[in-house]
């Protein structure tokens, strides 16, 4: 049992460093000839873009969000066994 605590420790605590390290990557995202070609355009270029993101967005958010849902509704399928089984706990 503390082994499996020591492991979710070290997991966390990678995801941590992971998250602290992805922010620089991030802003390479906005490069100069894309900041200077989008503010160039006119009214309805910057609305097309902005609804073109928002229009990416819903795939994989809907993905996500279906995947959190059907983990939560089978969260306990698996903690329930058969009553009728029963455990061996003198291994």
């Amino acid at each position: 049992m503390q082994k499996s605590r020591s492991l979710l420790g070290i997991a966390i605590g990678l995801v941590l460093v992971a998250a602290l390290m992805l922010p620089p990557l991030a802003f390479s995202q906005g490069c100069a000839l894309c900041y200077t070609q989008a503010a160039s355009s006119g009214a309805r270029m910057i609305r097309a873009l902005k609804s073109g993101i928002v229009i990416l967005i819903i795939p994989p958010l809907s993905i996500c969000m279906g995947a959190i849902a059907l983990a939560y509704r089978k969260r306990n399928e698996f903690n329930e066994g058969d009553p009728s089984v029963e455990l061996d706990s003198g291994w």
